[in-house]
């Protein structure tokens, strides 16, 4: 599949030899710093805001029905607990695999909240969207596909889907083929090339591997494919072996030729920030790691996660907003970024 996108990039690279692409700016979870998280409105005004692509996490239900989540668990948007008490694993987590979608659909989605020492849930963002306020559902994956192409469709517009298969390994030790299926989706409504306005992005390597070698080429697709990159620690994709589950080490991506084995089975890595500028950056000296270069040298694509406006948020080596996007889009040169505040990171790059 991979000669493909290499064919392609020579084909783009003939046409206008010294044309320099507008860097994308990705709409995290929508428009996610204004409207509850993954919920069609925080989509809808993501849509308006006009960034390049719009991200799904993609999730699967007890009936196989994939629904549009960030966790594989429902328990930190909804108020699944209340309705469903008895309903919780040992770890205390509600799995939206353990429930049909009927019942996701009977759920009240609010903005994303943490549990404090008192019981009591607090927003995560506290200068966010009221905390259940109005009525937010959980869409599927469908509705939400449904909903950007018929905004294509009535204004015109080329706006770009870009999912993250969530948790293959747990899916797959659940006995669910969670990737099989979204291709399935997409497949339905007319994702299946390079040309077409889609990345698909997954934490686990083996998963994408697998997709690139086996269940695209079975099915006649050739998607565009992000490595998303994370640090063993944070124990985001894990290994089972019989029932224990162990964490996958990241660790061969930051080795000398670790991007060069991306390049293998994908088009470009989705790292956290961090990864790309060091975090003791100072105004007066942006110190960028060498990922960055190693990619670029790869053939890789690169679009960090995530660009955040909120109080706190903004990193110590620059003052605002707009300084952390001249940081990424003009010193770091990334081809794209994910943010919750797309308008903001469209403004920038249109001034």
């Amino acid at each position: 599949m991979k000669t493909t996108s290499i064919c392609m990039t020579i084909l783009a690279l003939g046409i206008s030899a010294g044309a320099v692409a507008q860097p994308l700016v990705i709409a995290h979870r929508g428009a996610s710093g204004y409207l509850p998280e993954h919920t069609l409105e925080a989509k809808a005004l993501a849509y308006a805001m006009k960034p390049d692509y719009i991200e799904q996490d993609v999730v699967m239900t007890k009936d196989d029905q994939l629904v549009v989540l960030h966790d594989h668990y429902l328990d930190r948007v909804t108020d699944v607990a209340e309705r469903f008490p008895d309903r919780a694993r040992k770890d205390g987590r509600y799995y939206a695999i353990d429930f049909t979608l009927e019942e996701i659909k009977s759920l009240r989605v609010t903005e994303g909240f943490n549990i404090d020492d008192k019981g009591n849930k607090v927003a995560g963002y506290p200068t966010r969207f009221p905390m259940w306020k109005s009525d937010f559902t959980v869409p599927t994956f469908a509705e939400e596909i449904e909903l950007i192409q018929g905004l294509n469709k009535t204004l015109g517009y080329d706006i770009g889907i870009y999912p993250e298969i969530k948790a293959p390994w747990f899916h797959r030790h659940e006995g669910k083929d969670i990737s099989k299926a979204v291709l399935n989706v997409l497949k339905q409504y007319g994702y299946d090339s390079q040309d077409d306005k889609v990345y698909l992005q997954c934490f686990d390597a083996n998963e994408l591997q697998r997709i690139n070698s086996e269940l695209m080429p079975a099915m006649d697709m050739d998607l565009k494919l992000v490595q998303l990159m994370a640090y063993t620690y944070w124990n985001e994709t894990m290994e089972y072996k019989g029932d224990k589950a162990t964490p996958y080490s990241y660790d061969w991506m930051f080795e000398a030729n670790g991007m060069k084995k991306v390049a293998e089975y994908a088009e470009g890595i989705g790292p956290w920030k961090p990864m790309l500028v060091d975090e003791k950056s100072t105004k007066d000296n942006i110190i960028i790691k060498p990922l960055m270069k190693a990619a670029k040298d790869a053939g890789l694509q690169v679009h960090p996660y995530t660009f955040r406006a909120d109080p706190g948020r903004i990193p110590a080596y620059t003052d605002s907003f707009d300084g952390m996007m001249d940081i990424f889009y003009n010193q770091v040169k990334v081809d794209g970024l994910f943010t919750d505040f797309p308008d903001k990171a469209v403004n920038f790059l249109n001034k």
